[in-house]
Order: C-alpha cells, then structure tokens, then sequence
C-alpha cells in the first residue's frame, strides 16, 4: 500500500528544468563583489531593483502607512484580526485605478471584478481550475515562462499545447500557429478550453502587436474558448509600441458585454511593475461573475495579508508618486536594457528587439557546435559553470529553436553587469581563438598529411621505377 499520494510522487512540478537547475548552481556559488568575486551572477531571475530608492523614499515620507497607523492612531490591532477573503476595498479601488494608469486611462476596472491572490503563480492556477478540467488543454505560444508547466499543470491536471512561433518573424503569433495547435490539441484528444498568453511576452520582452490581439480574440471567439492574457509586465514597457492590453481591444471591437466579454481574463501583480515579488500580490480580473465568486472562495488558500493591503493601498492611492514611480522606472529599464544589448553586441552577440520585460532575448545560435538542443545544453554549462553566468536555455521556454536565451538585467547593480559583459565577451573571444586554433592545426595536419603521402607516392613511384629497371 502506497502511503503517500501520488501527487506527492510525481514528477510532473517541473523542478529538473534547466530553468530552476541554474538557480540552484546559483545558491550553490553567488557572485558577492567583495566575499566571493568569481562566484556565479545571477541572470536568470526577473526581478527589478532599479527603483528600490523611490519606493523607499516614499515609505520614509508616509510613516504612517509602513508604521500601521492612522491620523497618528494605531490600526495595528484592526489588521492583525481576521479580514475575509473578499480583500481591503480600498486596496481593491487603488490596485484597480493603478492598472488603469498602466494603460494609459484607456480602459477601467471594476474592483468588483477583482480578485486578490498570493501572486501571479496563484492567480493563473486559480484561473485554471476555474476554466478547464483534468486532462483538458491551453494553448500557448513559444517561447513561454517555464514555470506554467508548474502553474497551470502540476496540481489541476491540465494540458499545455505549444502554439509554435519561429525566429523567422520575430516569434510572434500568426492565425496558421494557433490553428495547428488547435488541430493537434483535437489530434491528441485533448479538448481546448483556452489560450494564455503573456503580454508582454515572457521570455522575449516584447509587447503584443495590435495585430496580435485582434487575431488571438477573432480565434477565441470562433472555436468559443477562453483568453487569459498575463500582463504582469505591462507597467514594464519602456519604448515604443506603447503597451494595448487586450481590454482595450474588446472595447475598440464593441465587444462589452458580450459572451466573448466574459471570456477574456487579465492576469496581474506588483511583483514586476513595482518590483515587489516578496510580497506576493496578484490579482485575477474577470468580467464572468462565476468566475470571480469562485476564484474568490479559491483565494482563501493563498490570501494577500491586510498588512500588505493597507500599506500599498496609501502607496497606490498617492497618484503624484505612482505616475512619477511608471515613468522614472520606465527610463531607468530602458536604460540598463541599452547596457545589456551593448554588452552583447561587443561581445559579438545579437538580441530580438524587445521593448519591455526585465530581460532580453538573446541569440548565441552562432555560438553552438552544431544546430540541435545537446549543443544548446552544452553551451549553456559552458555559461553556467565557466563564465559564472547563470542564464535560462532556450529549451527550457520550449523554444523550437536550439541557441536562443533568456538574460536578465534589472537585478543586479550596474557594475556587476559590467563584470557580467565583460565575461562572456572574454568567453566569445576565448571560444574564437580556440576554434581558430583548431582549424589551424587541422589545416596544417592537412598539409602534412598531404606531403606525407606525397612522399609515400614518389617513394613508391620511385622504387617501382628502380625495380622495372632491375628487371
């Protein structure tokens, strides 16, 4: 008799990916400027310490939102009891209008319509149990986040179908893409419920087209499926094309109020935009009041503390600091994105023009010994272990493509990406002499071998002359 569940059992988590795998050598061996200098960097890892200072500048300003008062009167009592699930309204109204802002005032959010969760990770898996049963499909578009394995499949038992996207437009999604995940999704016997996308995009920094949105809701509408889009990074846009979030779309398309209204869900959280991973506040919109009142009771496993809520409730409601906060954070990624991209291009390495994100997408197919995933592997340990850097392969955001990766910059301080540029261009350049010194000694192996056999034939030529003339 089995005395644990299978769940417990099973490796289905997605722990053993190269994604997760670079974080542990990472543990195992961090780069510290002063305590340990040829440890590991970590470039694996998409948070932002960019704007640290104004978050803390505005704490050291409101002492009465990080001291849990009230006009001068201590609420701590209040907020150490227990809160129902339903979340602070006040927190509610301002995460609201704080989304609103983020898309330029172009849609609005109804905080009813909002739920609260311990995050993004929650909030799609919440999403996902409240969408489809065990065994049934999303559809999504490569490359993507390597944690949805976990988030959308490990504990609710569905499916992901690739909706493969190449290099060769810049992988973005193309009506022929999602129409062959969707007949190999029938093929598989896999029924599908609905597409996720995230947008921005998760791995590749960049924001969906117009184009893109007006495809992705055409389809859902015609096969009568779901569309979850993840804009946790919508804040992060730092060049143009502005962000569009696919609210905006819906309404430009008059499509309020309608079944295909009810079927597009926004994914969202401050671990990104206001660079607070820790903690760990996600929110799921939806305008179907089933799904809202059951991702409601499903929050109760994974609430968001009142603590929390009251303290980014006066941060969020301060709207002089908030837009100031978009726009320097804003100036501040596009910056260091122009160091990273310069860093590469020095060092002979090109990257997909992204416009957002916390990290690049980046090509080092020229760097692999052959076109296939074992080189792509083979490289990345080179990276991992030689370098010092640790970066996320390609694979393991199931890109079609061997030689592309995911390389974070925004947590970090400058110098240490400085360092970091200045590793992997000694790398590029070490792996060039070596290579050349390869072909070098094989081209004059080659001419020895040439002469060598030039000798042998001439020896031979010559005693069969000799022995001709002997007889």
């Amino acid at each position: 008799m089995k005395l644990l569940s299978r769940k417990a059992t099973c490796n289905s988590h997605g722990q053993d990916s190269s994604y997760f795998l670079g974080w542990q050598e990472y543990e195992k061996n961090p780069y510290d400027e002063v305590r340990n200098p040829t440890g590991i960097i970590q470039m694996g890892l998409a948070e932002s310490q960019l704007s640290f200072d104004l978050l803390e500048s505005w704490l050291a300003e409101n002492p009465d939102a990080s001291g849990f008062t009230r006009n001068g009167e201590s609420i701590f009592r209040e907020l150490a009891l227990f809160q129902d699930y339903h979340g602070l309204p006040a927190f509610k109204k301002a995460l609201a209008e704080f989304m609103e802002e983020i898309r330029g005032n172009k849609v609005t959010f109804d905080p009813r319509n909002l739920v609260l969760t311990a995050g993004a990770t929650s909030a799609n898996e919440t999403l996902a149990f409240c969408i489809a049963e065990p065994g049934e499909a999303f559809l999504l578009p490569t490359p993507y986040y390597p944690g949805f394995d976990r988030d959308l499949k490990w504990r609710t038992g569905v499916e992901i179908v690739p909706i493969q996207c190449t290099g060769s437009n810049g992988f973005r999604i193309t009506e022929s893409a999602l129409e062959d995940a969707y007949q190999l999704a029938r093929k598989q016997n896999l029924r599908v419920k609905g597409v996720l996308v995230t947008n921005p995009s998760n791995p590749l920094g960049t924001a969906l087209s117009r184009r893109e949105l007006n495809l992705l809701v055409s389809f859902i509408s015609a096969k009568n499926i779901h569309l979850i889009s993840d804009e946790i990074y919508s804040g992060t846009v730092f060049s143009s094309p502005s962000f569009v979030s696919v609210m905006e779309v819906l309404l430009e398309r008059n499509l309020a109020n309608t079944q295909v209204w009810n079927r597009v869900h926004l994914v969202y959280s401050l671990s990104k935009d206001l660079g607070l991973p820790g903690f760990r506040v996600g929110a799921i919109y939806s305008n179907d009041n089933t799904v809202v009142a059951a991702a409601t009771k499903m929050s109760s496993f994974g609430l968001v503390s009142s603590q929390t809520q009251y303290l980014l409730s006066a941060m969020l409601a301060d709207k002089k600091f908030t837009k100031h906060y978009i726009f320097e954070n804003q100036v501040r990624l596009q910056k260091r994105h122009a160091m990273l991209v310069r860093g590469l291009k020095n060092a002979g390495i090109s990257c997909l023009d992204s416009n957002a994100g916390l990290f690049c997408w980046v090509d080092m197919r020229h760097l692999l010994t052959s076109k296939s995933f074992d080189a792509e592997m083979e490289l990345w340990k080179k990276i991992v272990y030689q370098v010092g850097l640790n970066i996320s392969p390609g694979s393991s955001c199931h890109c079609a493509e061997p030689g592309w990766f995911r390389v974070c910059f925004a947590n970090m301080l400058e110098e240490t990406l400085d360092l970091a540029m200045q590793r992997i261009k000694d790398f590029v350049v070490s792996t060039a002499t070596k290579s050349s010194n390869t072909g070098r000694s094989h081209h004059l192996s080659s001419k020895y071998s040439a002469r060598k056999s030039l000798s042998k034939w001439v020896f031979r030529l010559s005693f069969h002359h000799d022995s001709e003339n002997e007889r």
